[in-house]
């Protein structure tokens, strides 16, 4: 029926736990997906007003050589400068909240709304983004692993993050991403198995 909004389930987890591969099993299952990540670099890239903040808060050197914002330098900047961070994380927030909504409303007026929809959101828990949910999912890995995913260390990167283990206590579902693809696959199966009983996969 046309109008009946989907049920709204988030995916978060640390630096290198295995959001997106998560995302892209809820893909494979055949659920509708959207990622914050996907959001912001597209954001980044063709946000006029975005990249003058940018160019106004940091200077042309967070451009690149065609005049677009170049990730690469604003992370070179914001992850070694907390106020940075916390003020890129304000200019970019409000304008990912507002898309994945409208993605949201978007699904509710198809013909034939789909019973769930999953969005990959990073920060969830630490912005309060959670209330916007209705369900949420959190993937967890091993630290030595997430560093070896994350090609860094993800110590200094997690400093600002709330622990695994309060995600995973607030968490509706949560998964421990340190066996295979066909592992996360069931897993997957199994989340919308509970939420959408009527799911054929």
């Amino acid at each position: 029926m046309p109008g009946r909004r989907p049920l709204a389930v988030a995916v978060t987890g640390g630096i290198g736990a295995g959001k997106s591969e998560a995302l892209q099993a809820f893909a494979r299952h055949g659920v509708p997906t959207l990622s914050s990540d996907d959001i912001v670099h597209r954001l980044l890239r063709e946000d006029d007003g975005v990249r003058r903040a940018l160019v106004d808060r940091f200077g042309h050197r967070v451009l690149d050589a065609g005049g677009q914002a170049d990730r690469g330098s604003i992370a070179e900047i914001v992850f070694a400068d907390g106020e940075a961070l916390a003020w890129l994380e304000g200019l970019l927030h409000p304008h990912v909240v507002r898309e994945y909504i409208a993605w949201r409303e978007r699904l509710a007026r198809l013909p034939e709304p789909p019973a769930l929809c999953v969005t990959e959101v990073p920060l969830l828990y630490e912005v309060g983004g959670d209330m916007r949910f209705d369900k949420v999912v959190v993937v967890t890995a091993p630290e030595a692993l997430r560093n070896t995913r994350a090609r860094t260390s993800v110590e200094d990167r997690s400093r600002r993050l709330l622990p695994d283990e309060e995600k995973a206590e607030r968490a509706d579902f949560v998964f421990v991403n340190d066996g295979s693809l066909a592992d996360l696959d069931s897993f997957v199966s199994g989340v919308i198995a509970k939420l959408d009983p009527c799911a054929v996969r």
